[in-house]
């Protein structure tokens, strides 16, 4: 064969001599696609591990852990991780229970992330539709956050079988979501840099519909801050004038942000609640404390909402007699999806299908609806339509995934693990998050992700329109901007004492996946 001599390999010419060395050293040649045996062996790979799903699942459940607690899921997550050939780094961006996992060589960088956190006193014991906490008070994973790292696990490990069957370059890395439920950390993963030199991303959130969109969602970024007023010890009784309550600045605080709420834009959402509000009534609060979100559209108002909100605090110190401090507890950034990543990964979705429903799942999902007061409707039995921007559309709730989305290209899956119409943060929503619902839902969510995976491996123009979508549509008009200074840290302190209290309580409930074949074994619970 002469140096002259050429070969045609997936549409394209390689030299006899590259083509040669290519195939002695095991490269891979060019790729438009994965092949269908690719396509196959990944669905394979993830079917092969749905007890690991399962076993994954049941596991972070029974953790139960809030936002910046999430020490034994990271752990046991990383764990398994580390068995599979993942580099692990633990500690990013400054929050210890934060981590990334990495595995491979070159590029793409493909970066696979979802939540992990609970959800403070929404403890519930999973299979059961009468509301029944594990612990009364404790933590639970009421927003299904215990299923989608699992998910993305097991989506790693099938693509990467298939990467190193078909020499196949490229680099997965897999982080968590700690503390989503506070919008708490993807901002400062950010600008810490952990996104940098990724490609693509993909994030999954749990649903009880199986889907992806592009574009503006309707979201809302927000801004989370926590106001602290200082005021002057006295006795209530004896010698109230000699005292500045700093109660009152929060009190008058929130009534004047009350009034004003009247003549805010209608996309706007804000609430708060008061962290410390004195000691005891006979003695005047020399400290209080609340905690604000603000929500908006635009990077643009959201900054104007937080700002409305620090000159109020600071009117009401000064009407008060008081002082006022305030911290940045998080931040998250409105949520737009990357077209052509969304497109890829909604072709996968429709290949993969929804899950095959029992009858017993159907049963158990409508016996839920009505032992709580919901709407009737059964399990899905087709995939959702893939979304678009729908100009005009708001639905107020926000997602740090956002602060992502602004960063690389990025698109959420969300995949079917939940009954329909149970609330959001709430103990209806905890209810399935064990049961083969969530187990089912998990395992085609995973399908979807590591097909995805081989697209965007495979395929360079993939990531090429993705990329040019990103630069040229969605940074086209908006840019990044989060409102948070140099100074601002993630708050770490948050959710320590009550894990303190609460930890040896939930101890005893852990899943052993040892001892029982799944967490409705051991606690005894009869499916349906």
């Amino acid at each position: 064969m002469s140096i002259d001599t050429t070969f045609k390999l997936a549409g394209k010419a390689l030299p006899g001599l590259a083509m040669a060395a290519a195939l002695a050293l095991g490269a891979p040649a060019a790729m438009a696609e994965p092949t269908p045996a690719m396509q196959d062996a990944a669905v394979a790979g993830v079917e092969a591990r749905a007890k690991l799903a399962q076993q994954m699942v049941d596991q972070v459940f029974s953790y139960a852990e809030p936002g910046f607690q999430e020490v034994r899921t990271s752990a046991y997550l990383t764990g398994i991780l580390e068995k599979n050939g993942f580099k692990i780094q633990r500690g990013v961006a400054g929050v210890p229970t934060a981590w990334t996992a990495t595995w491979g060589s070159g590029g793409p960088k493909i970066a696979l992330g979802s939540d992990i956190d609970g959800l403070l006193g929404l403890s519930q014991t999973p299979g059961s539709p009468a509301l029944k906490p594990l612990v009364p008070g404790a933590p639970g994973h009421g927003e299904g956050h215990n299923s989608g790292m699992p998910l993305m696990i097991v989506a790693a490990l099938a693509a990467k079988d298939v990467m190193e069957k078909n020499h196949i370059p490229g680099t997965l890395m897999l982080w968590p979501g700690v503390a989503e439920e506070l919008l708490a950390t993807k901002a400062y993963y950010a600008r810490a840099g952990v996104f940098s030199g990724v490609d693509a991303s993909i994030f999954v959130h749990v649903g009880n519909g199986f889907g992806t969109s592009w574009g503006d969602s309707g979201s809302n970024g927000m801004v989370s801050v926590e106001y602290t007023f200082h005021g002057k010890t006295a006795h209530a009784a004896g010698q109230p004038w000699a005292g500045r309550s700093a109660l009152d600045g929060v009190e008058l605080m929130d009534a004047a942000w009350n009034m004003r709420r009247e003549h805010l834009p209608i996309t706007q959402r804000s609430h708060y609640v008061i962290t410390n509000g004195g000691g005891q009534p006979n003695v005047v609060p020399d400290v209080a404390s609340v905690w604000y979100y603000y929500r908006e559209r635009t990077f643009d108002s959201i900054r104007n909402l937080y700002e409305t909100g620090n000159t109020i605090s600071e009117a009401a110190a000064q009407a008060t007699g008081t002082t006022v401090e305030r911290r940045v507890l998080g931040y998250a950034a409105p949520m737009h999806g990357n077209k052509p990543l969304a497109e890829a990964a909604y072709r996968n979705i429709q290949k993969v299908g929804m899950p095959q429903w029992s009858a017993g799942d159907q049963a158990f999902a409508k016996s839920v609806q009505e032992a709580n007061g919901l709407k009737v409707a059964p399990l899905a039995d087709k995939v959702a339509p893939l979304g678009v921007p729908a100009p005009g559309r708001s639905f107020g709730a926000s997602d740090d995934i956002g602060d992502v989305m602004w960063t690389v290209p990025t698109i959420t899956i969300n995949y079917p693990s939940n009954i329909p119409n149970t609330i959001g943060h709430n103990v209806t929503a905890a209810i399935a998050m064990a049961t083969p619902i969530a187990h089912k839902g998990v395992v085609a969510g995973a399908k979807a992700v590591a097909l995805t995976v081989l697209d965007i491996a495979t395929t360079p123009q993939l990531v090429a329109d993705a990329k040019d979508y990103f630069q040229n549509v969605q940074l086209k008009d908006q840019k990044y901007d989060p409102v948070l200074a140099p100074t601002d840290q993630p708050a770490i302190h948050l959710n320590a004492e009550l894990m303190s209290r609460m930890r040896p309580q939930m101890e005893p409930f852990y899943y052993d996946s040892k001892k029982y074949p799944t967490y409705l074994d051991q606690l005894g619970i009869k499916y349906p």
